[in-house]
This record gives structure tokens, sequence and C-alpha cells, in this order.
């Protein structure tokens, strides 16, 4: 076990290379002398609230340079931090915070007032709480000291609570220690990461994608390039990785394959490129590597109980020719065992149940002691083991290839669903008898979280009203994006539900077809490209993109299509705030017209 926590790894750096860039968000940017001195300022008004070892800290930050300094100073001090998601809703936050034993949640004044939290329970990150003076030249003066200031951290204590989608209806908090992180952000049979580079941090904190994207660079003596946007589109993301210099980013499998269909300009302009969260589509990656064959494409895996990334391949022309991509070899401290229902080896090239060993483990689920022992148990010969839930087989070269679930579990967008969540939330509703949850993938790149319901006797409740109550309790990847209305729920011949056959059933449209206004110049392309995007006819200027089954990614290629039609540009916040055919194309024509209305005083159009 490593005996360095993530606070000492900066620091180290901090001494070696002080006036290094650490930190960067466009607006400020900080040295790693000066993300010492900033967290440890900044530790020090925690400690004065009674913040220490064991306390849980929540995070409510939009992505930033202040971020960065929070969560390191909530690590000085010996706590640890429970990452909460700016776009989770007020009842989620809730539940997270009083189960995780919040006793204070940092954040942006906005989103702290948004969540309605207490006031004493909360602190505001202003720039002058947070950002320490300019530093003193290195080796002199109290910055010096501050960089080398003592912290109560230790590798054995928890540094994350990450929360993931439960079965039951209760999210999981995930309890991850210091020595898990310090083991995968300092692997050095993984990427490539030295003081020349920078990655970009576009995840949200609540992703433990983040894990990665913030705390590898810092520990590796590199840089984090944070993209300011709150939901970057397409081009936003490289106009951020070029005016940045990032040579590093992950990015989840179904951004992937929407890039590459698209042949993004991104692949150009990196060198190191992760990409996870669902099964890989070798033509897409095959096709990648034909046009940018410099470019280092790395297939990543792993559940947030083994700390982010688990194993890794780095994708040769040769992988993308036939059978599933490879998820790869565990890397920086991790086991993996392909073991049978008996917990017995399977031979090489034969389907098993893959179980994760090593120093890369969580300590277990909060307060959740028999989920902990269902799934982390003690295993002869190996020691302490994950049960990941994941069929995997191994090829003859090591490598493991994906080959599906033994339960329900369910990957959209990169995120990890449990339907039955989802399942036990529409049923707190009246109006729904029975419901289940499935995955419908109406294009080869595109997987769509369904929702079937059996509705109670006499009820006929608008689908759009069940989605926007549902709403108001998940996060919006746990809300389905297609509803199919049924009288009866199909079963199989054991008598459980048949969930393949509900993945094939037709959706129900949320209203009925009714007659729609004719469209505008400005509303039929603002329809065309939400035709394209969601594989189905939009005719209506009425008509709303997250009740016709879109989402946000699915809404960063309609905006980035309307910025090449149009030549203007929505933002995805203006795109999703504005969910109407006709709402959209409103903004988009004063945007033309401001676009337009340019000309200099006392000039002759």
């Amino acid at each position: 076990m490593p005996t360095a926590t993530l606070p000492d790894l900066i620091a180290r750096h901090a001494q070696e290379r002080p006036d290094a860039l650490a930190v960067t968000d466009g607006s400020t940017v900080l040295t790693y002398r000066q993300l010492l001195d900033s967290s440890a300022r900044l530790a020090a008004t925690l400690a004065a609230r009674g913040i220490g070892p064991g306390s849980a800290v929540g995070l409510l930050c939009a992505r930033s340079t202040r971020l960065v300094v929070a969560q390191l100073a909530i690590w000085r001090t010996g706590a640890h931090v429970v990452p909460l998601d700016p776009a989770y809703p007020r009842q989620r936050i809730a539940e997270m915070t009083g189960d995780a034993g919040v006793r204070l949640v940092l954040g942006d004044k906005t989103l702290l007032a948004e969540a309605g939290l207490a006031e004493e329970q909360t602190l505001a990150l202003t720039s002058t709480l947070v950002l320490a003076e300019p530093a003193a030249p290195a080796g002199h003066g109290p910055d010096a000291a501050g960089a080398a200031a003592p912290d109560a951290a230790e590798p054995a204590a928890p540094a994350l609570l990450f929360y993931t989608s439960g079965s039951t209806g209760r999210p999981k908090g995930v309890i991850v220690p210091h020595s898990a992180v310090a083991d995968l952000v300092t692997a050095q049979d993984a990427f490539t990461l030295g003081p020349r580079d920078r990655v970009l941090f576009h995840s949200t904190v609540s992703f433990d994608a983040s894990t990665f994207e913030l705390w590898a660079p810092l520990a590796r003596g590199a840089a984090v390039a944070v993209s300011p946007s709150d939901r970057p589109t397409a081009e936003e993301l490289v106009r951020d990785i070029e005016r940045f210099g990032v040579t590093t980013v992950f990015i989840t499998t179904a951004l992937f394959h929407h890039l590459a269909a698209r042949q993004s300009r991104i692949f150009g302009v990196l060198r190191t490129l992760a990409v996870g969260g669902e099964a890989l589509s070798p033509e897409y990656a095959g096709a990648v590597l034909r046009a940018f064959p410099w470019l280092e494409l790395f297939n990543v895996y792993g559940p947030t109980e083994a700390t982010t990334f688990t194993t890794l391949h780095r994708i040769t022309p040769a992988d993308c020719t036939t059978g599933p991509v490879p998820i790869g070899r565990p890397f920086g401290g991790a086991r993996a065992l392909v073991l049978d229902q008996e917990l017995t080896p399977v031979a090489p090239g034969t389907v098993g149940e893959l179980w994760i060993a090593g120093g890369r483990l969580a300590q277990g689920y909060l307060d959740r002691p028999e989920l902990t022992a269902e799934r982390f148990r003690d295993l002869p010969g190996t020691g302490r083991a994950y049960r990941s839930g994941d069929l995997v087989r191994q090829r003859p070269d090591g490598a493991l290839e994906f080959h599906g679930r033994t339960d329900d579990q369910v990957k959209v967008r990169g995120f990890r669903i449990e339907p039955g969540e989802v399942e036990h939330a529409l049923l707190q509703f009246p109006e729904v008898a029975e419901a289940a949850v499935v995955v419908r993938r109406p294009g080869h790149t595109d997987a769509a979280l369904t929702a079937c319901l059996v509705l109670a006797d006499g009820s006929r409740p608008a689908v759009e009203t069940l989605r926007a109550r549902l709403a108001d309790r998940l996060p919006a990847h746990l809300v389905p994006t297609a509803w199919t209305v049924l009288a009866a729920l199909p079963l199989t011949g054991t008598g459980k539900i048949d969930r393949r056959a509900l993945a094939a059933a037709d959706e129900t449209a949320a209203d009925g077809p009714g007659t729609a206004a004719a469209l505008t110049p400005i509303q039929q392309a603002v329809a065309t490209a939400w035709t394209r995007a969601l594989e189905r006819p939009i005719t209506d200027p009425a008509a709303d993109f997250l009740a016709e089954g879109g989402h946000s990614l699915l809404a960063m290629w309609v905006v980035d299509d309307l910025r090449e039609d149009l030549g203007v540009e929505l933002s995805l916040a203006d795109f999703l705030g504005h969910p109407t055919v006709a709402g959209q194309a409103d903004l988009l024509e004063r945007a033309l017209r401001a676009a337009h209305d340019d000309t200099p005083q006392g000039a002759t159009r």
C-alpha cells in the first residue's frame, strides 16, 4: 500500500517545480506552489469550522480552479469529499448529504442557494477565501512554509464517497480510500504523463472519471486544463483542447462514437485519448486509427468500486477487424480473476465473471454491511476481491474481452444504471401499477433508457407529466427518454419480466398527434437538425426535445449542426432551457439578427 496520500504526491511536485503550471481554467492560473498554498489557507478555515479526520464534506461547485483547491483542502484536513453534481435535483442532493452525514457543503454561492441547503451547513467558495496571494520566490516567505505544512490525511482513510445507482431504489455510497486513488494516478504501466502534458478536466465531479482527469496529472507533475463551460459542446471541447494545449483526454464511449461518426477534428489535436463506459465499436475505432495513426487510443474499463479504471488496452488496427475490442489487462496494482459460479478459475477463452482484487478496491458501501459482504469477499489464495457482475473472456494474449452482465444493470452514455432504482421511483406514483426499465438502441451509436409502464385502473397521465415528476427526484441520466404504456408486462416462462421483449416494444408518444402548425424557415432548420439526431421526423413547432427522446449528448450534435447550417451557435444551457422547436428557432433568429446588425453607425448597407 502506498505510504503517500494525494496531498503528499502534489506537495512533492510543489517542492521540485514550484512555479510549474498546475491548474488553469482560462481565467485563473495556479502554479503548484500556489495550489498548495491556496489549499492550505482553505484547509485552515475548514479546520476552524470543526472539519477534520472522519468528516464528510460535500462539494457543490462548477468546474473551476476553485473546485480543485477545495477538494485538495478538504483532504488536507483529513476529511473526505462527497462530490455533488450541480445538475442533480434538490431531493437527490438532500438524500446524498443526509446519507453521507455531511457536516459542511462547499460550493458556489448560487448553486448552494439553488440546492436549498441550510446556510449554517454551507461555505461559499469566494475567490478571496480560496485563492492565496501571489506566491513568494521558491523557498522564501510564508508561502513556502504553507506548501510544506503537514496534512491530516492518511493513506488508508477515505478520500471520496461516490454515489452510484442502487437496485433497491437507494443509491449506494462507495468509499474510496486515498491509497486506491494514489495507485491509480501514479501507475507507471498505464498512460504516459509528464511535466509537459495537460489533461482536460471536463467531466462532472460526481462522475468517477474526474478522479483521473484531476489527480493523475497533478500526481505526475503535469497540468489540469479545466473546461469552464457547464455543458461543453463538441466544438467547445475542441476549442478547449486547442487553446490549453491539451495532450490527454478521457471521453465516454457514446461521445466517442458520435465524434467518430462526424469525423471530428478532435482526434487530430490529441496525443492520447482514453475511451470507456460501454462496449466500443470496432468500426469506429478502426476508422479513427486509420485517419489518425499517431493517436494513442485506449479502451478503458472499471467500476467505481475498483477506483475508476481497472483495465486498459491500447487499441491497434488489428483489434478492430474481428470480435469485440478488448478492455485489456489490469494495471496500477489491480488484479483480475475470471471465475465460474463456484468461484473456480475458468480456462482461457471461456466466458466467466470478472472479480477484481488488489490495492485499488473501495472500502465498501457506506452503512450497507450486507451489500458490502455480498460484493466484496475474501477468496482463498487471493484475499479481498470485488464481484463485478461483468462477464469477460481472456484472449490467448491475456487481454480481456467484455461479454455482458450477470444481472439487469445497464450502461447508458457512460453512466451505470440499476433499473430497479428507476422502477422503484416510478412505482411511488399512484398512477403507475407496474414498471420495468430497459435499454433500447434506436441507432448504432445511441442507447435510450426506456420506461415500460402498466397504468393503474382509470389512470391516463400524460407521459410528459410523469417524466417531469421523475426529474424532480432523480438525476437526468436516470430519467428515461423513451416511454411505453402496455396493458401488461410480458413474462418469461419462469415468471420473470421479459426484458428482451420490452426492449423491442414500440415507444408511446407523450401526446396525441394533434395538428401541427406550419414551420417557419428557421423552425424548419431546427426541425431538420432534430430529425437527424432523433432519427424520427419532427414537424411540429411545439415539439419538445426531451419528450421526443432527446438527451444532452444528442443536444450536443444538434447544436453543432445548427452552427454549421446557420452560422450561429446556441449554448447547451440555452438549448435545454428552450427545448421546443419554436423556442430554439426564436433564439436563433435573434442571434442571426444580432450577427447581421453590426453595421457601424453612419455606414450605408
